[in-house]
């Protein structure tokens, strides 16, 4: 029996290194495939986390960011506290409203080209961040359509086992612990 073992054994292990060689001329390996793709989902997953990282910025880009987003906001609650102002007390608002009509006109050209530079830089920005987006998501279109084309297939009926094949995880035991404390 040992003797029979090590003599068909050998001879078997060599007939099969052959069929596989042979084998993988026709079919890819299976094994080599499955090895392939887990390293390219590796790369699109590091990809995609190296898109979400955000550089860290200094004190003053901070504070400049948190400045450049109060105009806005000041603009409509200053709008509507005049509003508001105009219903509670009419005559300080139609004071206010005459003291407007004394502002040249020149002034509310500046006023309004500082206010359309504002907006219109503010809208530049934002087009070109949300065509890079664009980009970077039509670049991704081909992953997903061969993700899709994956689910299809392993949805196809004889192709793929249907049936849950994994367990939960076991339970953590010091969430455990600390529920029972609360």
């Amino acid at each position: 029996m040992g003797l029979m073992d090590v003599l068909g054994g050998g001879l078997l292990s060599g007939a099969s290194k052959a069929f596989e060689a042979v084998g993988g001329v026709f079919a890819p390996n299976s094994e080599a495939e499955a090895a392939r793709r887990a390293e390219f989902q590796q790369a699109a997953l590091g990809q995609f986390a190296a898109e979400f990282q955000h550089p860290r910025k200094g004190w003053f880009d901070r504070f400049m960011d948190g400045a450049n987003r109060l105009p806005r906001p000041l603009m409509v609650v200053a709008t509507f506290s005049l509003l508001a102002t105009a219903m509670f007390d009419p005559l300080w608002f139609a004071s206010r409203m005459q003291g407007l009509a004394l502002v040249p006109d020149p002034l509310w050209w500046l006023m309004g080209a500082i206010v359309s530079f504002y907006f219109g830089g503010r809208w530049q920005v934002k087009g070109q961040e949300f065509r890079q987006s664009l980009a970077a998501t039509a670049s991704r279109v081909p992953v997903v359509l061969d993700n899709i084309r994956c689910i299809h297939n392993a949805m196809t009926p004889g192709e793929a086992d249907h049936e849950v094949s994994s367990k939960g995880r076991d339970e953590n035991a010091a969430i455990s612990a600390w529920r029972a404390a609360q």
